[in-house]
């Protein structure tokens, strides 16, 4: 039997800001609500109440002396690393983020070069022929990357890539704005390569949606809730929370499914699922809806690893990240081994949604 090809995941990396911030580091805050009115909930209570709705106990911020780009490099760095590969030999880096280097004032975003170009420039690569671009696909962007990547090794015209996820959501949060508690900072990397296989393996099979006519403004950039706050240009992260709950509900299930159905797999073969962490309970609903669908009355004990609690959501970098800590050991309760079937799953902002099934 004739070799097939096959595209895997040969190295993982991560970047973890060590700045610890606590749900009690925001009592002394005054909170807003979109028109403009104080609050009227003690911050107490405001806070018990975001840990009961979203699982986050503390997220990490990066220093001032870092920014996007450069935990990106990190990351890469470590996936390099662990793959033992030659950082010439890439053919493509893809880095998702959203807000590009945020300064550390005035959330103001740098995008020109690309981040992948910084990368490419900070990680030395002399090769012209590795080709460096940017992924703006709201949190689904590094599986969406991930996607990209898979299509060009697919092809026969490349045989590795770089694919990392990265954002600095700390510096795009409005201080005033409640739903600010759920940001933090990270980035995370993978090395996919496209390998010999007697049987299929990597990647299996993918699904992608975007529903931007009635629901492109679930997530957008605007003013601080609080009038006259600082730099009168600045511009945060905003979200209609309720209605990307009930719309992740609605989607991110029937993703997953799809997928499954297009890879083949039956859903007792899985044995992860990686979710972006986005909202500790809103991945639990998730899950319980997909299980449900397919007539049974609970997901299986321990399927769904979470780091959501101590790391909080920062972006495109969960899944990468939470994928590294994993296969590093470093998620208790949970390992992965060759042969074992997981699942990514994503949404944000577009809104976009996507989920893959892959084979260890």
């Amino acid at each position: 039997m004739t070799p097939s090809t096959c595209n895997v995941i040969t190295g993982t990396g991560s970047y973890i800001p060590h700045r610890k911030i606590r749900n009690e580091d925001f009592l002394e805050n005054t909170f807003f609500d979109s028109e403009g009115n104080k609050l009227a909930k003690a911050n107490q209570e405001i806070i018990e109440k975001f840990l009961e709705i979203t699982t986050i106990g503390e997220r990490r911020y990066a220093g001032d002396e870092l920014n996007t780009s450069d935990m990106a490099f990190l990351a890469a760095e470590a996936a390099i690393e662990a793959a033992g590969v030659d950082r010439e030999s890439l053919d493509y880096i893809i880095v998702a983020h959203n807000f590009g280097d945020v300064t550390t004032s005035g959330g103001h975003s740098d995008m020109v070069p690309s981040l992948a170009a910084r990368v490419k420039h900070k990680l030395g690569i002399e090769n012209p022929d590795t080709v460096a671009y940017d992924m703006i696909f709201g949190c689904p962007g590094w599986l969406e990357s991930l996607i990209q990547a898979h299509y060009y090794l697919s092809s026969g015209e490349a045989k590795r890539a770089l694919v990392i996820g990265a954002d600095m959501l700390s510096r795009i949060s409005d201080p005033h704005d409640r739903d600010s508690l759920i940001y933090s900072d990270g980035a995370g990397a993978v090395i996919l390569e496209a390998r010999p296989c007697e049987k299929p393996k990597g990647i299996l099979a993918h699904k992608t949606r975007s529903d931007t006519l009635t629901h492109s403004g679930m997530l957008s950039m605007g003013p601080s809730y609080r009038s006259g706050n600082g730099d009168n240009d600045a511009r945060y992260l905003k979200m209609h929370g309720r209605k990307l709950y009930q719309y992740a509900l609605e989607t991110v299930p029937g993703a997953i499914r799809a997928c499954l159905e297009k890879s083949g797999v039956p859903i007792s073969e899985v044995r992860k699922i990686l979710i972006h962490q986005a909202n500790g309970k809103m991945d639990d609903a998730i899950l319980k809806r997909l299980y449900e669908s397919y007539g049974m009355d609970a997901p299986p004990e321990g399927v769904m690893p979470m780091t959501i609690s101590w790391l909080g959501n920062s972006s495109v970098a969960t899944i990468p990240t939470l994928l590294d800590l994993l296969l590093k050991g470093d998620v208790e309760s949970h390992e992965l081994e060759a042969g074992d079937v997981i699942i990514f799953a994503s949404v944000g902002a577009g809104m976009n949604v996507n989920a893959m099934v892959y084979r260890m």
